[in-house]
């Protein structure tokens, strides 16, 4: 007898199931804490493999994962162009496999992009409750993409920020974004701007030169730095690297995939996992940067969310 053929969820029906960001942060949590407890955390999760596509400017990565606790084998195929002539395809595009792996069988194929978005974002969301200055209030975000607008809405859920800011290189894009959320959101005209006296700053951009200066940096303040997750990419320069605090997701990965660490050289404290689990300290009272470079440990937790369990057949 032959497996039944996967089921398809498009983007509507992810959206459905994860429609807060904030649903996932305890199995994030609980992700992260087993990654960072080695082969005691059942977690299995080589370095993706990143194949550039040189003619168009872009790259595919492929990001497999397997947790044990989850019962979850996962693999995430996701692109990243940046498209300078059509801005109407997004720059980041993703898909989601889910197999059963008792048996290696091909359950879900998954609209990738809202899993990302929301994942990537309660990410930040988790590292910021734990490193952020307990008197934060101002917001700022630098970029005004898809991860901008995912990180908004869970930021402004989950802390009490009196002022939130935006910077993007093309002003309308900032624009667009501050009239399109709720809440009121200043736009800014330079990134400087944006970042003077903020206490939490937020980098979602497509940079690979610095746009974020130490400078400019208010003491104590926490960076979540998503973009530039390739070893030659920037967003974040020296100064700022080298006198903060550093967390990353996985270590291995940042030495390998972050050119903000690789270049910098700066110093890596803890995995946010450590943090989580208690292994390391959090410490909100210093400036702190977590570099984000989304892990595939992360996709068997969300993806198990993002769908009804497979013996109740496909969502209507």
């Amino acid at each position: 007898m032959s497996a039944a053929p996967p089921v398809f969820l498009g983007s509507e029906v992810v959206e459905k199931h994860l429609q807060r960001a904030s649903l996932l942060v305890p199995s994030l949590e609980a992700a992260l804490a087993n990654f960072s407890s080695g082969a005691e955390g059942g977690v299995v999760q080589p370095i993706r493999t990143v194949v550039p596509v040189q003619k168009y400017s872009g790259f595919l990565g492929v990001m497999p994962a397997y947790s044990a606790k989850d019962d979850a084998l996962t693999t995430k195929l996701v692109t990243f162009y940046e498209h300078k002539k059509d801005s109407s395809v997004p720059s980041h595009q993703a898909t989601v496999l889910l197999f059963d792996p008792r048996n290696g069988s091909l359950k879900a194929v998954m609209d990738g992009s809202v899993i990302t978005a929301k994942r990537t974002a309660a990410v930040s969301a988790i590292a910021t409750k734990f490193l952020m200055p307990a008197d934060a209030e101002v917001l700022c975000i630098l970029g005004a993409g898809v991860q901008a607008y995912s990180h908004y809405e869970i930021f402004t859920e989950q802390f009490s920020f009196k002022e939130v800011r935006i910077w993007n290189r093309t002003k309308e894009n900032a624009v667009k974004f501050a009239r399109s959320v709720k809440g009121p959101v200043q736009v800014c005209s330079s990134a400087q701007e944006a970042v003077t006296g903020a206490d939490v700053i937020i980098t979602v951009t497509m940079a690979t030169m610095p746009i974020l200066f130490g400078e400019w940096i208010k003491p104590g303040a926490h960076i979540n730095a998503v973009g530039a997750s390739r070893p030659d990419w920037r967003e974040l320069n020296d100064e700022v690297m080298k006198n903060s605090v550093l967390y990353v997701d996985s270590r291995e990965a940042a030495l390998n995939e972050s050119g903000d660490v690789i270049l910098s050289r700066a110093e890596i404290f803890a995995e946010l996992g450590e943090v989580v689990k208690g292994t390391k300290p959090a410490l909100p009272e210093k400036t702190t940067v977590f570099k984000s470079l989304g892990r595939g440990l992360l996709n068997p937790a969300t993806g198990k969310k993002a769908g009804p369990p497979w013996n109740q057949g496909p969502p209507a």
